[in-house]
C-alpha cells in the first residue's frame, strides 16, 4: 500500500494571492478544513504551502488582526511536508508522525500535485482490510463445518 493509492485525488486549492475570507469561504461551500496553496500552472500544479481552518483561526482570529486584510500567503504554512505518491504507508506514517500533522500533500514524480492523504484515509483503508481478514477467517470456520458434516 503506498500514499498514491490511498490519497484523495479531488484537491481543493488556493493561490497565495487569494483573498483569506475567501478562502475560508471555499473551505465551508467545500466542506474542507484544509487547503493546499498551489502556484497555478496549466499542468503542473506546485505546492508552496497548505492552508488550515486552524492556522485562520490561531494567526487571525485569536490574534485578532482583520482577516479581510489578508491574503492566504500570509497565514498559509510554507513548505509543508510533502509526500511521492511512491511512498509506503508506513513510511509516510512516520514523516506525518515526526512533523506532527494528520494531512499531507501527495506529489507526484514531476512533483506535481496529485492528492492529499490524511489519517482519516490511512484509518479508513486500515478498516477494510481488518474487515477482509475477519471474513477470512469466519468463511474458514464455515467451510470446515461444511466440510467436516
Amino acid at each position: 500500500m503506498n500514499a498514491g493509492s490511498v490519497c484523495k485525488r479531488g484537491v481543493v486549492t488556493v493561490a497565495p494571492t487569494d483573498d483569506l475570507v475567501a478562502a475560508a469561504h471555499v473551505m465551508r461551500e467545500k466542506h474542507v478544513g484544509y487547503l493546499i496553496v498551489a502556484e497555478s500552472a496549466v499542468h503542473n500544479r506546485r505546492v508552496i504551502g497548505v492552508l488550515t481552518d486552524r492556522d485562520i483561526v490561531v494567526a487571525v482570529l485569536a490574534q485578532e488582526v482583520d482577516a479581510h486584510e489578508l491574503k492566504v500567503g500570509d497565514v498559509m504554512t510554507r513548505n509543508p511536508l510533502l509526500i511521492d505518491e511512491g511512498q509506503s504507508i508506513e513510511a509516510v506514517l512516520c514523516h506525518m508522525r515526526e512533523a506532527g500533522v494528520r494531512r499531507v500533500p501527495v506529489v507526484d514524480r514531476t512533483g506535481a500535485l496529485a492528492g492529499v492523504l490524511s489519517l482519516d484515509d490511512v484509518l479508513e483503508r486500515i478498516a477494510e482490510q481488518l474487515i477482509n481478514i475477519a471474513g477470512s477467517i469466519r468463511n474458514e470456520q464455515r467451510m470446515e463445518r461444511v466440510v467436516r458434516q
